[in-house]
């Protein structure tokens, strides 16, 4: 993939959405978030155990937002609004996903900024992350995982250079609704990670052979 996905998220055109804050009064223009979102939000900001309530409570209402921002963009821009076509950088036609990705992207990026401004605020660099993750159910710390069983040697500075990849993709990650989306983007990222082992001497086809047939070894030893 991937150049599909990378001209996915390119072709979004910006535009400006505006929202009040939190009010469970459903005046106008306030936003209505609603409870399997509110439930979500709630989850993340107790997994930070924080100390202070009127923290918590503010992370959680950035993250509600956020999410409900995320969510009605989605269900208001359907992969219908794409009209059919192909990619002109593989000439392949657009999937649903393709165009669902297109559609999505083209989300003002003040939601995405109001997130980071809100959790900044509050939070540690650390503790930012850890809801980012939330959000991409820890995709960072396993693809990581994947890419060190599979260059058994990699440096500190390859790891360091690819791990900067994927955090990458997780803050662009979290502006998308469904984990199929999510997956996408992650593997913008993943291909430029491939790209960088390649261009620093290593064959990443050489490398992942290696590996796929390492695992198929291990399981037929463990059937006889």
């Amino acid at each position: 993939m991937n150049k599909t996905t990378k001209f996915l998220v390119i072709c979004g055109m910006m535009a400006g959405i505006s929202f009040s804050s939190l009010n469970r009064a459903h005046a106008q223009n306030d936003i209505v978030i609603p409870g399997d979102v509110l439930v979500k939000a709630t989850e993340y900001a107790t997994a930070l155990k924080l100390d202070d309530a009127a923290k918590s409570k503010r992370i959680e209402t950035v993250v509600a937002i956020h999410m409900t921002k995320v969510k009605d963009w989605h269900n208001d821009h359907p992969a219908t609004t794409v009209p059919s076509g192909i990619n002109p950088v593989t000439g392949n036609k657009l999937s649903d996903l393709d165009k669902q990705i297109i559609a999505d992207s083209a989300m003002p990026a003040s939601v995405h900024q109001e997130l980071m401004e809100g959790l900044r605020k509050d939070l540690s660099p650390e503790q930012v992350e850890t809801i980012l993750d939330k959000y991409t159910i820890g995709k960072v710390a396993f693809t990581m995982a994947g890419y060190k069983a599979i260059v058994t040697d990699l440096t500190a500075a390859e790891e360091a250079k690819i791990l900067g990849f994927l955090k990458e993709a997780r803050e662009m990650a979290v502006d998308y609704k469904s984990m199929k989306q999510i997956s996408a983007i992650f593997e913008i990222y993943k291909t430029k990670a491939e790209q960088f082992l390649n261009n620093n001497g290593r064959s990443w086809r050489a490398l992942y052979s290696d590996y796929t047939k390492k695992i198929k070894a291990e399981k037929a030893a463990k059937k006889q």
